[in-house]
């Protein structure tokens, strides 16, 4: 097939070059470069390294919506468009102008998980399953036509990242096998319910890894998975941030949710709204991530301590 990719963070490389070798990948467009660091180096999106480093054609619209953009992908007569994780709405004109029209890969089991950012919410809220949809594309967000799925398992020390890795992997997959189903006319799309079963997957900030004490153990020891490795959890002790890594969950209460103690000197124990908290790899602001107990030996936590 005569392809079109739209795509510009990480998860969407690994479609875009399982394409190359099998279609016509005509252009790839993706989102402006960024600036970053310090210098506000302007950065290019992942997708952009990568179609260049293939000789594939970079188109990065200022708006979906201008008219010489339009003109420019009718030029290229693309037979399909193939969307994953663009970050931007596609017109109506754009969706309607190849033959099989914009397909998207999208990282949940649809109608589950629409939004931003499927995957670290179904960490998050403790999903024993996720998958992959491919969807013909429509004007809501992530409304489309059921194409194919596949679902995967989530492991019990599964993370954001692990997971993101694990389902880039199962959609570039899944994204061929439907341009070819698409292509032998073996593929029956299925329309979607009007509402999803969860709520919608919002965007990620960092202001979301704050960990509020009064919440569970195990709430948020999936909060602490569900958001590694960014934007990160974090609390504050001593008047400094305390990045937390990795945890897992203990039965307990009576103190105060915050309330840390380290009697042993190799365990952090926190109290939380239920159960207790016991952190395995943490790292405070200026340090290296590290153990507990390797924390504990250049660290006191002295009695009384809170984590806020």
């Amino acid at each position: 097939m005569r392809v079109v990719f739209m795509g510009t963070p990480d998860f969407a490389v690994g479609t875009l070059r399982a394409l190359i070798p099998r279609h016509q990948v005509l252009a790839a467009v993706t989102q402006p470069d960024k600036q970053k660091g310090r210098g506000r180096a302007l950065l290019p999106p992942p997708v952009k390294k990568e179609a260049q480093k293939a000789g594939i054609a970079v188109f990065q619209p200022e708006t979906m919506r201008g008219e010489e953009f339009f003109k420019l992908l009718r030029e290229l007569r693309p037979d399909v468009i193939v969307v994953v994780a663009f970050g931007r709405l596609i017109p109506q004109k754009i969706l309607e102008l190849p033959r099989y029209g914009c397909v998207n890969v999208h990282a949940s089991l649809l109608p589950k998980y629409r939004g931003a950012a499927p995957i670290q919410w179904a960490v998050i809220d403790g999903e024993k399953r996720s998958g992959v949809t491919t969807m013909q594309m429509n004007a809501g967000l992530d409304t489309g036509d059921i194409l194919m799925q596949e679902e995967v398992e989530l492991a019990p020390d599964e993370t954001g990242g692990s997971l993101f890795d694990k389902l880039s992997a199962v959609g570039a997959r899944l994204l061929l096998e439907t341009l070819d189903a698409l292509e032998n006319g073996t593929v029956t799309p299925r329309p979607q319910p009007k509402d999803s079963p969860t709520p919608y997957a919002a965007m990620l900030t960092k202001q979301m890894g704050q960990i509020d004490w009064s919440r569970s153990a195990v709430q948020i020891e999936r909060l602490i998975r569900g958001l590694s490795p960014w934007p990160g959890t974090y609390t504050h002790l001593d008047g400094k941030t305390l990045k937390i890594w990795r945890a897992h969950v203990a039965a307990g209460g009576g103190q105060t949710p915050g309330a840390v103690s380290a009697e042993d000197k190799k365990t952090i124990r926190v109290q939380t709204g239920d159960g207790i908290l016991l952190i395995d790899e943490l790292q405070l602001e200026g340090k290296k991530r590290m153990g507990a107990d390797a924390f504990l030996r250049g660290y006191t936590i002295l009695e009384g301590t809170m984590f806020h």
